[in-house]
């Protein structure tokens, strides 16, 4: 149960990281859109790509440790990639996998 644990506090890390990567990528966006200039988003889109990307390996090996099923498990992958979701969904994942956990445990 150990394993659990420590997949859910590495996906929990990454999903704040990526959630705020993702605001200040859009908030690039809206620099250069809004204002002409694309140094914020030159620098950091690639980040949040990489970051996603670990994002993604932290949810998968999670939602395999503990059998979530596909569609759940598809809606977490993708929460990185659009605003704000991934704030929401951690704290239903976290919700979800101690109450699995707690009831494994009785």
């Amino acid at each position: 149960m150990i394993d659990v644990e420590s997949a859910l506090k590495f996906y929990r890390v990454m999903a704040y990281i990526v959630g705020v990567m993702l605001l200040v990528l859009c908030a690039g966006m809206v620099v250069k859109y809004g204002f002409g200039s694309d140094t914020m988003v030159a620098v950091v889109g690639p980040i949040h790509g990489f970051l996603y990307m670990v994002y993604l390996v932290a949810a998968l090996n999670l939602g395999l440790k503990v059998r979530w099923p596909m569609r759940f498990l598809l809606l977490v992958l993708l929460a990185g990639a659009i605003p704000v979701l991934s704030f929401v969904l951690e704290r239903k994942v976290t919700d979800r996998v101690r109450g699995e956990r707690a009831v494994a445990a009785a």
